[in-house]
């Protein structure tokens, strides 16, 4: 590679840097695209939300027919 550079050899690899230049505060420290573990965060709170969900829907109580007497 000689001379060519770490830039050259970023491109040559074609990945990301995986968000060692990225500094985040907040939830973003948690919830990014950036970060294998802001990824899988996001992931799994979106999982979560779903069994939520559903769980809702399926523990509901049923509504009762109205009964009626003649």
């Amino acid at each position: 590679m000689g001379s060519c550079g770490k830039d050259h050899q970023l491109s040559i690899m074609g990945g990301h840097d995986a968000g060692s230049q990225h500094q985040f505060t907040g939830i973003a420290k948690y919830f990014n695209s950036y970060t294998i573990t802001g990824r899988r965060n996001c992931v799994l709170a979106t999982y979560a939300s779903l069994v939520a969900i559903a769980l809702f829907f399926k523990l509901k109580p049923k509504k009762q027919a109205a009964v009626t007497e003649k």
